[in-house]
C-alpha cells in the first residue's frame, strides 16, 4: 500500500472495534512520532498514552461526548511544553553532542541563533509556538497509523483544563494540545466506506 492509498484508506474513526492493538504496534507507532519535523529540533511537547481506564472514564467526562476516549483501544494525548527559554535550546544541546559526539561549542552560534529567536517571542507566542510543534507531532502519528493500518481519530473538541487537572499536567509544566484515539474500526461503523471529502488539487494547491 502506497502512502496516497493509506491516506486514502485513513479516516476519523467514529466507532472503535474491542480489539485491542498490539503493543509492539502502538510502540512503533509512538516511535515514529518521536521522530517526527520539529522547529529547530526542540521538540517542546510530551507524548502521553493513557492506559488507566478509570482516567479514561474520568476524561470522558470531559470531551464532549466522545465515547471514542473510552471505547478506542489506546488514547493519546499530546501535550505542549508552557516553560520555553534558554533551557529549552540547552536540552536540545545536549542531546546534540551525545547523539553526534562533537563539542558543543561546534554550534554555539546556532545555539544563540535558537535562544534569540526564542527570546524575541512573548510567553504567549512561546506557547503558541510549542502547541504548532506539537501539531506537526501530531500529523506524523496520524500519517504512519494509516501506513501501518492502524486506525485513529483525532481530536481538539474537549475541556482542555479539565484534561490538564485530571491528568496533573500542570505540574509536569504542560498544557493539552489535542488527542489522538486508536485503534481498530468497527464493522458497525457506517462512515468507514464513505468517499473521503477533500477539496480538488487544484482548489488546495496554488503555485506562485
Amino acid at each position: 500500500m502506497n502512502i496516497h492509498q493509506a491516506l486514502d484508506w485513513r479516516y476519523a474513526v467514529r466507532q472503535f472495534s474491542p480489539e485491542k492493538l498490539d503493543n509492539r504496534a502502538v510502540e512503533s507507532l509512538l516511535d515514529a512520532a518521536r521522530k517526527s519535523a520539529s522547529s529547530y529540533g526542540l521538540q517542546p511537547y510530551k507524548i502521553l498514552v493513557v492506559e488507566s481506564r478509570e482516567v479514561r472514564q474520568a476524561l470522558l467526562a470531559h470531551s464532549f461526548g466522545q465515547q471514542r476516549v473510552l471505547d478506542s483501544s489506546h488514547l493519546v494525548i499530546f501535550a505542549a511544553l508552557t516553560d520555553i527559554g534558554d533551557h529549552t535550546v540547552d536540552r536540545y544541546v545536549d542531546q546534540f553532542v551525545r547523539t553526534r559526539r562533537v563539542p558543543a561549542d561546534e554550534i554555539d552560534g546556532y545555539v544563540q541563533h535558537m535562544k534569540g529567536a526564542l527570546a524575541a517571542k512573548t510567553s504567549a507566542e512561546k506557547k503558541v509556538w510549542a502547541h504548532q510543534q506539537a501539531y506537526i507531532a501530531l500529523g506524523t502519528l496520524l500519517t504512519a497509523a494509516a501506513a501501518m493500518r492502524i486506525d485513529s481519530c483525532p481530536m481538539t473538541g474537549f475541556d482542555h483544563k479539565a484534561y490538564d487537572k485530571v491528568l496533573g499536567l500542570t505540574e509536569f509544566g504542560l498544557e493539552s494540545t489535542a488527542i489522538v484515539a486508536l485503534g481498530y474500526r468497527s464493522e458497525l461503523d457506517s462512515t468507514a466506506d464513505l468517499p473521503k471529502v477533500r477539496f480538488d488539487y487544484e482548489e488546495i494547491v496554488m503555485r506562485v
